[in-house]
């Protein structure tokens, strides 16, 4: 039996249905969940042969159309590649995309559908562990400039998500450490549960997708539109972005990710806002779970620049999500550049 999450947004309400074995029961439930017109399986090149492939064989008017695999390819030329592959297929205002794979495929086709005909019915059904505890929940999409991450986007709430844990299975270990990163992430948001190491056994993965979830969905639902407190959701973000983009993306994004946690640990420290202590718990769990704990030798100079296009600052003014302890998360507006350098220069 799958669990239920009921997410109220300004353009309605829509489910979230996580449970083992969902994408096998796409056929017999295409009336409940709306796909029983013509359904086009958005996906990448590595979760066609896993998952689109026995989707499509339920769905009788299913159609494939693919993007290249991998951040790099998060870009408004992958989106006008969509937009093709959409129109050579007839789809039209009546036809649902079900975005199927990780977090590139949901924010790339997830803004295609936003934005093709003035918007198609979206269904999201993450493959990995980062999408299904993060990036298809709340209706934010999205694709990436040259200067920096998801400066394209729009909001775009999915009708329903389909979260099957059945899906981790497939995943290399690479990929959950990822997803932990943003697990992690929601635990010091505002559960200490998903800190614990017991909720991270292969039997009890619908407990902590539900629970990771269930975080973003009570933040969303307050601030919609990111006004206030959803921007405690990019804790350690402002930080990660800046790593990918400074890597040219050779980081994956969880990567980056759990070193932005350590740096925004460590910069709240400095700024007296918590004690030092969280910092080292929090590179502790990191450890566990086999993230990095450094920037690898990224410059702090570079680092810092990449954060100038960061969407959360204003004006030119910096502004963090910090930590006054764990599960107390605050905004702090004009952070002094010599101690955001000098957390970088410490993490090197």
């Amino acid at each position: 039996m799958e669990e239920r999450i009921v997410v109220h947004s300004p353009t309605g309400a829509y489910e979230i249905l996580i449970g083992a074995g969902l994408l096998r029961q796409i056929g017999q439930r295409a009336d409940e969940w709306g796909l029983h017109g013509q359904v086009v399986v958005t996906t990448d090149d590595i979760v066609r042969d896993l998952w689109a492939k026995p989707i499509l064989a339920q769905l009788p008017q299913g159609r494939a159309a693919l993007i290249p695999h991998g951040e790099q390819h998060k870009t408004l030329k992958t989106v006008s590649a969509l937009y093709d592959q959409w129109i050579a297929l007839g789809a039209d205002r009546q036809t649902t995309i079900l975005a199927l794979g990780g977090g590139v495929v949901g924010d790339t086709a997830g803004f295609a559908a936003a934005t093709y005909m003035r918007g198609l019915r979206l269904v999201q059904a993450p493959t990995t562990l980062l999408a299904m505890v993060d990036s298809s929940v709340g209706g934010k999409v999205g694709v990436d400039l040259p200067q920096g991450k998801n400066l394209v986007g729009a909001f775009k709430q999915p009708a329903l998500v389909l979260i099957d844990t059945d899906a981790l299975a497939t995943l290399p270990p690479v990929q959950w450490r990822m997803g932990m990163a943003e697990v992690i992430k929601h635990g010091l948001l505002a559960d200490p549960e998903l800190l614990h190491p017991s909720l991270r056994a292969p039997e009890r993965a619908v407990e902590l997708v539900r629970r990771a979830v269930q975080v973003k969905v009570n933040i969303v639902e307050q601030d919609p539109y990111e006004q206030n407190i959803r921007a405690y959701l990019n804790l350690g973000h402002t930080f990660a972005h800046a790593i990918e983009q400074v890597s040219g993306y050779a980081w994956l994004h969880g990567e980056a990710v759990a070193v932005g946690l350590l740096a925004a640990a460590k910069l709240s420290a400095r700024l007296g806002l918590c004690d030092e202590a969280l910092a080292d718990e929090i590179s502790v769990i990191l450890a566990e779970l086999g993230l990095p704990l450094s920037l690898g030798g990224l410059e702090a100079e570079a680092l810092y620049a990449a954060m100038a296009t960061d969407k959360k600052w204003v004006s030119g003014r910096s502004r963090f999500v910090l930590l006054d302890g764990p599960q107390r998360p605050r905004l702090v507006e004009g952070v002094p550049r010599s101690d955001v350098l000098a957390v970088l220069e410490a993490l090197r």
